[in-house]
């Protein structure tokens, strides 16, 4: 998992790296700065790449070097794709679409196909989304009126990727949802929505 810094120990994860993707890829750069610090939550093993390495694979092996150079844009691409959804979309379309991301990664998944959120993901999935605590539970609040949540415990149990996907493409409009925040504020503010 890549974590950004972004204020007084809030952080911004931009990117979960799972087997045979990159990442630190700015490090190959002349004057490099890394943007990220990178954690696995398992035992990993992780291949390093100097860019004077880097160089010599481009010049002296380019049959592995340009399907590596591909795989780059590749994330890269995601990358923007993601600042994208940052600048353009509300909390609810980036929830969702970040809850689609999730699903894709049979690490969040039970065997149904649906996503467990458990404290520690719930953290992670506000994290994704660059919202905070209240403004996610406002969201699963709405999502779980829609029968999209499901509340089990302290664990949350999303829909398929499927019907996630569905509410992507009609979510709310703005109005519809301040008005569903207000008329729900009461409800999340009682931590229905919540983890604790």
């Amino acid at each position: 998992m890549l974590r950004s810094k972004v204020r007084s120990g809030r952080g911004f994860v931009p990117w979960i790296s799972t087997p045979g993707e990159t990442f630190g890829s700015e490090g190959l750069a002349l004057n490099s700065r890394y943007a990220t610090d990178a954690r696995a939550d398992d035992e990993t093993e992780t291949l390093f790449l100097s860019s004077a390495r880097f160089r010599a694979l481009v010049r002296e092996q380019p049959q592995l070097a340009l399907p590596a150079l591909n795989q780059l844009m590749v994330e890269r691409s995601a990358l923007l794709d993601r600042l994208r959804e940052l600048t353009t979309l509300s909390v609810e379309q980036r929830l969702v679409s970040t809850l689609v991301r999730m699903a894709a990664n049979n690490t969040f998944t039970r065997p149904d196909g649906r996503i467990e959120l458990c404290t520690s993901r719930y953290r992670l999935l506000c994290e994704m989304v660059g919202a905070t605590r209240e403004s996610v539970s406002l969201v699963l609040g709405r999502l779980t009126g829609q029968g999209l949540v499901e509340r089990q415990g302290s664990t949350l149990i999303v829909a398929r990727a499927s019907q996630l996907a569905e509410q992507l493409e009609n979510p709310l409009s703005d109005s519809e949802a301040t008005l569903a925040s207000f008329a729900e504020s009461g409800v999340a503010a009682g931590g229905s929505a919540t983890l604790s």
